[in-house]
């Protein structure tokens, strides 16, 4: 099982998972151009994707779904409510393409298992997934105001992450946004921060090699350097090292990560 997170942030967002025999898109937040170039930058092509999962119905996840759809002709899989929530959004897509994935269930295509769990956030019904493999696991995992127990026992011990880090609490605090903004993202359906994403890794990670990647930063309210120093701390903290056997990776809202092996 490989992976590339394409894009990450408040801007847009898509991570790109295959293994031998299918590859899968998970969300497509970006214009049809920008994810053909995304596409392009790791090798692959989006017209030999096997489908795209929906995790919720925000712009930033579903900007070039109708699109990449309709001329790829491909398979796009979603909950009830968020097909509800984003059939305006997304122009029309032929029912031949449109599939059901529903919450707390698992698909299985060939030997690659994808599992949906739900997450904390002020969408009709939002939902990431794991993926599984020979053994190995990939959890993605943002857009989440906290990580309750539930969703931290899904996602234990994965091999790989792709975790949300959205903000520095001081600086959303300093930030010109207007208080109501504010008060959504640190709600419990708005976006986690670094502090609170570290605390959570430290309660999910084994002790075995894992990578992860922190995600879905904040264009405003944080910067990749202080995300890294923040959660590096808080882990620290935990009695967890990284370098160890934990490696931090950046992702980018505009630049695709290397495909790697999870």
């Amino acid at each position: 099982m490989r992976f590339s997170v394409l894009a990450s942030g408040s801007s847009g967002n898509a991570i790109y998972i295959e293994n031998d025999q299918h590859s899968f898109l998970v969300d497509a937040g970006l214009s049809g151009r920008k994810m053909e170039e995304l596409f392009a930058s790791i090798g692959k092509k989006m017209s030999d994707l096997d489908g795209i999962l929906v995790t919720h119905e925000h712009s930033d996840h579903i900007k070039g779904l109708g699109i990449v759809a309709r001329k790829h002709k491909v398979p796009i899989y979603a909950n009830a409510k968020t097909w509800l929530a984003m059939d305006n959004l997304v122009g029309n897509i032929a029912v031949e393409q449109r599939f059901h994935f529903d919450m707390d269930s698992v698909k299985t295509f060939g030997g690659l298992d994808i599992q949906s769990f739900a997450v904390s956030h002020d969408a009709a019904d939002p939902m990431f997934y794991v993926f599984h493999e020979n053994g190995r696991k990939l959890a993605l995992i943002t857009d989440t105001g906290y990580v309750s127990d539930k969703m931290k026992g899904i996602i234990q011990a994965s091999d790989a992450y792709v975790f949300e880090s959205n903000h520095d609490v001081g600086m959303l605090q300093m930030s010109r946004y207007p208080w109501s903004v504010k008060r959504r993202i640190l709600s419990d359906v708005g976006h986690v921060s670094n502090e609170d994403a570290a605390v959570a890794m430290s309660e999910v990670m084994a002790e075995k090699p894992t990578k992860i990647y922190l995600s879905h930063l904040s264009k405003d309210n944080n910067m990749k350097d202080l995300a890294r120093m923040s959660v590096e701390q808080t882990l620290q903290t935990k009695g967890i090292i990284v370098g160890e056997y934990v490696d931090l990776l950046d992702t980018d809202a505009n630049v695709a990560t290397k495909l790697v092996l999870v």
